[in-house]
């Protein structure tokens, strides 16, 4: 007879792992409002992010 063993690495905490802030979720159509690309300044720097033809998301420097 097989004994089902529980999933206890679900439901393990980790140890020294800072608690995780709720994460903001942003809709691309909102950042971009109608265009193509937008600029984005980080620390000074100023990235580009962009959508391609093919609707995926471009960041660069």
């Amino acid at each position: 007879m097989m004994v089902e063993k529980p999933d206890t690495f679900k439901l393990a905490t980790l140890r020294n792992e800072p608690a995780v802030a709720e994460i903001r979720v942003l809709e691309s159509g909102d950042l971009f409002a109608g265009t193509n690309e937008i600029m984005i300044r980080h620390d000074g720097v100023i990235y580009r992010l962009k959508i391609t033809r093919q609707g995926k998301l471009i960041l660069n420097k």
